[in-house]
């Protein structure tokens, strides 16, 4: 009993860790652009109004659109995917959220410092929809990479735990898998499809 309970607290567990590592990412990138400001600022072309006019007059393709973000986040899921099999899993996924914070501490802050109010609405047009099923799915990919590289490379409660479940235990974990890439598919199309109508929609204040 003990040890099925304390299997089962890894998943809240390992969800807490995804907060904490964008949390640090997302200050740092806050951080970075507020220590180096005039050379964010200076620089026109990160949310400059030459990017701005430019999103204001483009018509994306959206066939095209959705071929290049579902082909980058599906090599995105591959990768850390097969990077949790290894001995680096960890570190690798790890870094790669603080890595996700700190890019989303820079836009954030630059949109802010540039726009203000507008600018958060800039950003928030930017994440949705598909970010109500590509966050939660990169969450959930955290946490499977997280379990399986310790079904692997795990010494003690856990390792013996996993390892009575034998070939089931690995079905579920791929059957898992397989939900994470249909999620982050519906999100390429939701990102391809419906969010540049947003975006476009939210420019008319700029």
């Amino acid at each position: 009993m003990k040890v099925g309970s304390r299997v089962q607290q890894t998943a809240p567990k390992n969800g807490y860790y995804v907060v904490y590592l964008f949390t640090i990412g997302l200050f740092l990138g806050i951080l970075i652009v507020n220590t180096g400001y005039d050379t964010w600022i200076d620089n026109n072309s990160l949310l400059g109004t030459d990017m701005i006019v430019r999103l204001k007059n483009s018509i994306p393709d959206a066939n095209g659109l959705f071929g290049y973000v579902l082909k980058h986040r599906l090599f995105t899921v591959c990768i850390l995917g097969l990077l949790a099999t290894t001995m680096v899993g960890l570190p690798s996924v790890c870094g790669y959220i603080c890595y996700m914070g700190l890019s989303a501490g820079c836009l954030l802050s630059v949109a802010v410092i540039r726009y203000g109010i507008r600018g958060l609405f800039l950003m928030a047009a930017g994440i949705f929809p598909q970010g109500l099923l590509l966050i939660p799915s990169y969450a959930a990919l955290f946490i499977w990479s997280v379990s399986l590289n310790r079904m692997l490379y795990s010494r003690g409660i856990s390792r013996e735990y996993y390892s009575g479940y034998g070939k089931h235990t690995y079905l579920k974990k791929g059957m898992q898998m397989a939900g994470i890439i249909v999620a982050v598919i519906v999100g390429c199309l939701l990102e391809s499809y419906v969010n540049p109508e947003i975006i476009q929609f939210v420019l008319k204040i700029f």
